[in-house]
């Protein structure tokens, strides 16, 4: 791949990042929605846009985290003690206003925080996948 289509792959609008963030922290369904499910937080360094979960009382196993063109899907399913055939599931999806499937996405689970990492200099796969936590 030629640098010229890697800095086309990779560029986003950082305006129109800032006015997202704003717009996605004051609307009322995410804080609905850190309360009924589960707490997320977005961050900016020079080199990534930083995803963190808190998901305390689960495991990785029971974690999941897709990415389809723009959205950033976060999924756990844990089974309920109480109930040994049922199954607690939590989704969140976030809908960048850019395609993140071009960028190179990692993530870690430790301590009951979930951590993604969208890196703003690194090209991704330009596929839909799922991410592996180590």
């Amino acid at each position: 791949m030629d640098e010229k289509k890697i800095n086309q792959n990779l560029s986003a609008d950082y305006d129109k990042m800032e006015q997202w963030l704003r717009d996605y922290f004051l609307d009322p369904r995410t804080e609905h929605e850190d309360h009924a499910l589960f707490k997320i937080d977005i961050y900016e360094t020079d080199d990534h846009w930083i995803v963190e979960a808190v998901l305390k009382g689960y495991l990785s196993s029971d974690i999941k985290v897709m990415i389809k063109e723009s959205d950033l899907n976060i999924s756990t399913q844990k089974q309920e003690h109480s109930y040994p055939s049922a199954f607690l599931k939590k989704e969140r999806t976030i809908h960048f206003p850019f395609q993140i499937i071009h960028h190179c996405v990692t993530a870690i689970f430790q301590n009951g925080m979930l951590e993604i990492f969208i890196s703003k200099t690194k090209n991704g796969l330009g596929k839909n996948r799922y991410i592996t936590l180590p």
